[in-house]
């Protein structure tokens, strides 16, 4: 962070990263492979557990606007407000993180399942 391309650089990344948090918010009713990677769905499908009745949503979008939420530490009560863009932020931010340590243990030890 000592000159000013560095810091344009890092600026650039967290606007791409803010649209992704912020598109995912807004989209409601569409198909998860239209802004979620196949392996991105495995984790959070593995990673974060659902409700039993949940199997009808599984394949919404909003479905894992929710779980992404959760690793962000939203708490999905009945009567909490739909998840904002900070924990969106957040939960995007450790998934990255928890797929880029599976990607590497898959490199090392095999895939994961």
């Amino acid at each position: 962070m000592r000159t000013a391309e560095r810091l344009v650089n890092l600026i650039a990344v967290f606007c791409i990263v803010s649209w992704r948090a912020f598109w995912m918010t807004m989209l409601n009713r569409s198909s998860p492979q239209t802004a979620l990677t196949d392996p991105e769905i495995r984790l959070l499908d593995h990673l974060v557990k659902g409700r039993s009745g949940d199997c009808s949503r599984r394949s919404t979008l909003s479905h894992y606007v929710i779980k992404i939420a959760q690793l962000g530490g939203y708490l999905a009560r009945a009567n909490d407000p739909p998840p904002g863009n900070t924990v969106i932020w957040r939960g995007l931010s450790r998934l990255t993180d928890i797929e880029l340590g599976a990607a590497i243990g898959a490199k090392f030890y095999g895939n994961w399942k």
